[in-house]
């Protein structure tokens, strides 16, 4: 299935889902499809990243808020620093799309509600993860498990569309996500190994 739908590189885990020692989505099969229509467009589902990611932006900032610890502090203000990278991806990715040059700011003004990405909100994250906000590796593994959710929301996206294009644009942005999770993966290794 994975191979059909563009992933290059696919790997079988011996002994399956539960010898699996990292992040799993996880919740009701349908969470955050609200977001996705089989008909929807490719502009359409670049912009709903857009607005993922800046949901996530936002947590993060709001979670620094609610935080004592500085490092702590410093790491949700890297973690929102770096959602605005991933936004300048999508808007280059729109811009290619579609012909039209636009910035971050420029998009944010056309753009929905920001929601998070994997489909959960806020509390809902904070609750069935229990983080300890003061704690960094807490804080990085919660930022994985984010990412992984939103890697699961935009395979299933992809899967539902009925758009060819949108399917591709959704497979292309999972890649992507894909990588932010490898990304945060090497960031706790290394982090682990200072602490």
């Amino acid at each position: 299935m994975l191979s059909g739908n563009g992933f290059e590189e696919v790997y079988n885990l011996s002994g399956g889902i539960k010898a699996w020692q990292r992040e799993v989505a996880v919740g009701p099969e349908d969470t955050g499809m609200y977001l996705f229509s089989k008909e929807m467009s490719v502009e359409e589902a670049i912009v709903v990243g857009f607005n993922l990611e800046e949901g996530l932006r936002d947590f993060y900032l709001q979670m620094q808020l609610r935080v004592e610890k500085e490092e702590a502090k410093k790491l949700l203000g890297k973690l929102a620093d770096i959602e605005i990278i991933h936004q300048e991806w999508l808007v280059k990715l729109y811009s290619e799309v579609t012909g039209i040059e636009t910035t971050v700011p420029e998009f944010l003004q056309k753009t929905a509600e920001p929601v998070m990405e994997g489909g959960l909100t806020t509390d809902e994250y904070l609750q069935l993860y229990n983080t300890d906000l003061n704690s960094e590796l807490e804080i990085l593994s919660l930022a994985m498990a984010i990412e992984a959710q939103a890697l699961d929301l935009y395979g299933r996206a992809a899967a539902q569309t009925e758009n060819r294009e949108a399917k591709d644009i959704l497979l292309k942005i999972a890649l992507e996500e894909r990588s932010h999770l490898a990304g945060l993966s090497h960031y706790i290794d290394s982090y682990g190994e200072l602490s």
